[in-house]
């Protein structure tokens, strides 16, 4: 493990600008992969997950870039995070070969939607896609799966969700990816919800497991490359 720092930025978006915050690696020099990381429905890239996956990643070597986009409209976010990954592709400073786009909850469907465009392009900066508390459908309609996306995908898919999750039902997550022709593994928090809250589980502990999959499924997929 290392140190890191965090560097506070604003990431143009049309005539807005969007918050972000690069969490770097101490030895930033030798920094090669990266992580975009973005908020549910509800918050912002302040949530205490996403915080402590950014800060995990960048201890181990991993660039984080997460930002802010408060839009309720799936179009709206994806065009928001495209603008983010253009931003870090053009960037000066922090200069990656690949990045791995991630989000939870909506966050993880508009980086779906993202990873489904560079898949068509054949985008070599993008290496895989990693998705919190994927929404797979609403959370009393499970016939309205919103698998159009995923079953589209090309590139490595990493699945991390509650055993309890009222919008990612297991066996319909299971059955979505039995149609995927790309390397996808989930990970499943036994008695975790869509916020990813364990009765009886201290919320550092469930965190610390997210993070050291997520790690591993990144280093596994680089090391595929």
């Amino acid at each position: 493990m290392s140190e890191y720092t965090e560097d506070r930025i604003k990431i143009p978006f049309g005539e807005k600008y969007l918050d972000a915050v690069f969490s770097v690696p101490g030895a930033s020099d030798s920094v090669k992969h990266g992580v975009i990381l973005t908020h549910g429905a509800g918050g912002d890239m302040n949530f205490p997950h996403l915080v402590s996956l950014a800060n995990y990643l960048a201890t181990h070597g991993i660039l984080c870039l997460r930002f802010t986009c408060k839009g309720l409209n799936l179009v709206y976010r994806t065009k928001a995070y495209r603008a983010v990954l253009e931003f870090l592709k053009s960037h000066e400073e922090h200069k990656i070969s690949s990045v791995f786009l991630a989000g939870r909850s909506m966050g993880s469907r508009a980086a779906a939607s993202l990873m489904r465009e560079a898949c068509e392009n054949d985008d070599e900066f993008i290496q895989g896609l990693i998705c919190l508390s994927y929404p797979l459908h609403p959370a009393n309609s499970k016939g309205k799966l919103r698998d159009e996306y995923i079953l589209l995908l090309t590139k490595p898919v990493l699945f991390v969700s509650g055993s309890a999750d009222e919008m990612c039902d297991q066996n319909l997550l299971k059955s979505v990816i039995s149609k995927m022709t790309v390397p996808t593994q989930i990970h499943w928090i036994e008695n975790a919800n869509h916020g990813m809250a364990v009765k009886g589980k201290a919320t550092e502990d469930v965190m610390a497991e997210i993070n050291t999959h997520v790690f591993s499924w990144i280093q596994e997929t680089i090391n595929n490359l």
